[in-house]
């Protein structure tokens, strides 16, 4: 951002303010220091909106939505607000400029400050910002200066606590993700699972800061958590032991074959290219001649990492991206600058319902230019560019200034209504559970308007996520309930530390320095697998002898299983155990490859893709490419 486009919209504050002063609004910049700032947060955000959002915005939705806001949460939930300041009818109301919002909201606020002395007006405040955006997009938020900092820490590559991502998404705390390597993810927190209880208590219309509070805490510390699971009857309870996370963008990248590198990423933060450079240049060195680009589950982050790993994979002048927005400034076109060090390079990306923002920047820039296949499943759909603004208190908002579109011209965001962030949010769970069955009813209702061509000729979908030119349906064949229940009360992980207690020497002279023989050769045995399974039973799986139980039932943090069922799954128990030892012995990064080689259907079937590869590659190569630069 140019010195210019940086200083102007602060100036432009100060001159509004000084506005202010000699319309004789003195109140927003005298008395109370708290005052004094609540009510100039209100000011900048307000502004802020009007002077960058991506459409065209109502004054007065601004304001009636920020007063419901301010009285939302009123210590006297009974208290008469008619015919006061703080009225929220709005009869005869009409707001038709910034400094009238300003004059109205102020009045109101004042009035709820002398009416209700004891009420924490920093709080109240803050409600009536985030109801703000209530007529806004789902990514256009506010965030409090407690949920900054956090945030902040997250994306700057480090982290403390339970380890998860959430969202407070209509007074339901939701996991965006589990990081990787974290409390929450070894025992088995899914992307989804809402928190209804922390500590016996329920977590029911917490604010972020609430969760900041009573989730983080010293490391070794233990905070008892209950989840709601989408699809699964029962609560569950979880003990999660609380932990420093170190933050990394990539997951795991390993060799699959003498000729095929894998790089797993799991968000775009600001180390993500050099990490990702790193890892190229190490399996370049072992072989690498094609690569899989797994974005299962990467719910995005930085546009400017996005289009930087992007354009590693095109010639220079190739086009990445580009935004729109009704202000000049914010609309742009991105296109590779030099010659990708991997232009040549054969490449499958691995996307799901959990890849957005970013990962569909990268994933659609290499579908419309037919440099790849996109292989899994329709991602989230989420095509919308947010700058974040920091208020006068370190809080800040983030607020849409642009849509996003890919070299076709695909805009991939999913459709969204005013205050819908919930039913926005869980969405991906409503589709049909069928990856081919969904992707067949989102196409039949996608109008002609939203289909366009790659650049060799390929239909390619608008309006709900990048559809992938492979579907796979992640392999759910298979009950993972007593896989689940094994993580969640941490059964492997005590397994597998008895296990190298009592035979750690033996193992480590047999298959410390060769990795790649465990990999493919160990295997438990029975008595292991006995052990495991009498682990099971001791922490309440109990084996039904009721012929009417068909599937894996949980109730009051008991798993009921059919009879032979556990033998029906012992290949998903052994599989996960063996990865854990990995995990043990040789770290993060050697667990992946041992997991992938037991469960990854998705990546199994993509390896049989290569020679599609090489036909799309040579046909692209001989299109007119109208990404190309003029």
């Amino acid at each position: 951002m140019s010195a210019k486009k940086f200083i102007a919209p602060n100036i432009a504050i100060l001159l509004f303010l000084s506005l202010f002063w000699f319309a004789g609004v003195e109140n927003i910049v005298k008395g109370d220091d708290d005052h004094q700032k609540n009510l100039k947060k209100y000011v900048q955000t307000q502004r802020r909106i009007l002077d960058n959002y991506v459409d065209q915005v109502k004054l007065s939705s601004l304001y009636k939505n920020s007063l419901r806001g301010l009285i939302l949460n009123l210590s006297d939930s009974t208290a008469n607000l008619k015919g006061t300041p703080a009225d929220t009818t709005f009869k005869n109301v009409s707001i038709n400029d910034l400094s009238e919002s300003t004059r109205k909201f102020e009045e109101a606020y004042l009035y709820i400050s002398n009416t209700f002395p004891d009420e924490n007006m920093t709080k109240r405040t803050e409600d009536a910002l985030s109801h703000m955006f209530d007529e806004l997009d789902p990514h256009s938020v506010y965030i409090s200066p407690q949920m900054g900092k956090l945030q902040d820490e997250q994306f700057a590559g480090k982290f403390q606590g339970i380890g998860v991502q959430f969202n407070v998404i209509q007074d339901t705390i939701t996991v965006i993700t589990a990081i990787a390597g974290g409390p929450s993810d070894e025992l088995g927190i899914q992307s989804g699972d809402r928190i209804i209880a922390i500590d016996d208590s329920s977590a029911i219309g917490f604010t972020n800061e609430d969760v900041r509070s009573t989730l983080r805490g010293p490391k070794g510390s233990k905070v008892d958590v209950t989840i709601k699971r989408p699809h699964v009857s029962e609560p569950i309870d979880f003990t999660i032991t609380r932990d420093d996370i170190p933050l990394y963008s990539l997951g795991a990248s390993y060799m699959l074959d003498d000729k095929t590198g894998y790089v797993k990423l799991d968000r775009f933060i600001q180390t993500t290219h050099r990490e990702f450079m790193s890892a190229m240049s190490d399996l370049k060195a072992e072989g690498m001649e094609r690569v899989v680009l797994d974005l299962r589950g990467n719910p995005g982050g930085y546009l400017k990492q996005a289009i930087a790993i992007s354009e590693e994979f095109f010639p220079s002048g190739t086009q990445i991206v580009s935004t729109k927005s009704r202000h000049k400034r914010f609309t742009s076109s991105y296109f590779s600058r030099r010659d990708g060090q991997f232009k040549n390079t054969s490449v499958i990306v691995l996307v799901n319902e959990g890849s957005a923002s970013a990962s569909e920047i990268v994933s659609g820039a290499i579908q419309d230019h037919d440099r790849g296949y996109i292989v899994g499943q329709r991602t989230f759909g989420k095509g919308l560019v947010q700058q974040q603004y920091q208020l006068v208190d370190s809080s800040k908002i983030r607020v849409t200034i642009s849509k996003y579109y890919t070299p076709s011209g695909r805009l991939i965001q999913k459709p969204y209504r005013k205050k819908s962030g919930k039913s926005y949010a869980y969405e991906i769970y409503r589709r049909e559970q069928n990856a081919k069955s969904d992707i067949e009813e989102f196409i039949s209702h996608v109008p002609d308007s939203l289909k366009y061509k790659t650049d060799g000729g390929r239909t390619v979908y608008g309006g709900g996520g990048i559809v992938p030119d492979k579907i796979v349906q992640e392999d759910t064949s298979q009950s993972a309930a007593v896989l689940n229940y094994m993580r969640r009360k941490r059964i492997g992980f005590n397994f597998v530390r008895n296990y190298l207690d009592h035979n750690g020497d033996q193992f480590r002279n047999e298959w410390e320095n060769n990795y790649q023989r465990f990999r493919d050769e160990f295997e438990w045995k029975d008595k292991d697998v006995q052990q495991m399974y009498s682990m099971l039973k001791d922490s309440n799986m109990v084996v039904s002898n009721a012929d009417t139980l068909s599937e894996p039932d949980f109730k009051s943090d008991t798993l009921y299983i059919p009879q032979n069922h556990f033998q029906q799954v012992e290949w998903m128990v052994r599989g996960a155990t063996k990865a854990r030892l990995a995990r043990q012995v040789w770290g993060l990064k050697k667990y992946y490859p041992v997991i992938n080689d037991v469960f990854d259907n998705m990546l199994k079937e993509a390896m049989t893709m290569w020679d599609e590869i090489a036909k799309l590659k040579n046909g692209a190569s001989a299109s007119v490419n109208p990404g190309k630069q003029k």
